[in-house]
């Protein structure tokens, strides 16, 4: 990827498998590990002071563009994972997060993946540059 800084941010998220998560297998349904991945950044918004409501009350919307998840291991129903969630500094007006769910009780990679998001405003027009709260954010946290 071009425009990568090489700087990041970390965060680990804490969940467990429901079993409304479950098919008739008890192995996880894959669409669910969007889900988790879907938490664990929302969960890393809130920690960083760059939640949805925060970019929405700016005027902006940040919608997914790309995403990508490698199945590796199957979870169940009981299964306690942590995912991993790392945010890729880029140069371009998007944010870039990478994931990786493990299953706690072995360590073992059941998933890894990442998201890409853009940023919109009131009129759906795709941002070129940063929104200058974005900015102010980054420079926060030293990116």
């Amino acid at each position: 990827m071009s425009g990568i800084t090489g700087k990041t941010l970390e965060f680990k998220h804490l969940q467990n498998i429901r079993f409304s998560e479950v098919d008739s297998m008890g192995i996880v349904w894959h669409g669910h590990y969007i889900q988790y991945l879907e938490e664990a950044r929302e969960m890393f918004g809130k920690n960083y002071g760059i939640d949805y409501l925060t970019i929405a009350a700016n005027g902006f919307k940040i919608p997914i563009v790309d995403i990508d998840c490698k199945y590796r291991r199957s979870l169940k129903y009981g299964d306690e994972i942590v995912t991993q969630v790392k945010f890729i500094d880029t140069m371009a007006a998007k944010i870039i997060f990478e994931y990786e769910l493990y299953r706690v009780s072995d360590g073992q990679l059941a998933a890894s993946g990442h998201t890409t998001q853009v940023f919109i405003d009131e009129e759906d027009r795709l941002q070129l540059n940063y929104p200058e709260f974005f900015l102010e954010w980054k420079k926060k946290w030293g990116l």
